[in-house]
């Protein structure tokens, strides 16, 4: 008796049989919708969720064709440092408790289910600031290479510094 293989032939020699490769989204609420789909999934992240005290945890989640999620938790008075994300614009989704994000324009406090979305060269600081530990999702199209760190705008007192002033002409 022959085989399916003797058939057919090899169904990978053959590309039209081959499924779909996946493509990624396309915009940037493509990928917005990609990180709650995710985030809906709590049975496929909620386990892989670690707390360290020393530092933020940190998990790549999924890397998929120009695109990178990761899966970051946060207990309380951990932050990123002011940054930006190089080339990479990116999509930020608090899954539990809640962070501040802190930006030229004043800081904004995201709640479970917050997502922010920010271009390349976007300049923020993230922290939690509440007495309870966070969890966010970050996916990064194209895939995070660089995170320059960017100098506070906090004073001595912890209250934000005016903007530089721009030098007369």
């Amino acid at each position: 008796m022959n085989s399916d293989v003797q058939i057919a032939g090899d169904p990978l020699a053959i590309p039209h049989l081959l499924p779909p490769v996946p493509a990624h989204p396309a915009t940037v609420a493509g990928f917005a919708g990609l990180a709650r789909s995710i985030a809906a999934d709590r049975a496929a992240w909620a386990p892989l969720v670690r707390y360290d005290a020393t530092t933020r945890w940190y998990h790549r989640l999924r890397t998929g064709p120009g695109y990178e999620v990761w899966l970051l938790s946060w207990v309380p008075g951990q932050g990123s440092g002011r940054h930006d994300h190089g080339a990479s614009s990116g999509v930020l989704t608090v899954l539990e408790g809640e962070l501040t994000e802190h930006v030229e324009g004043g800081p904004r406090t995201l709640t479970a289910g917050a997502q922010r979305v920010f271009a390349p060269g976007y300049v923020h600081e993230v922290v939690n600031d509440a007495l309870t530990p966070a969890v966010s999702l970050h996916v990064y199209f194209p895939g995070l290479t660089n995170m320059p760190m960017h100098p506070s705008q906090t004073t001595d007192a912890g209250a934000t510094a005016p903007p530089p002033a721009i030098p007369a002409a």
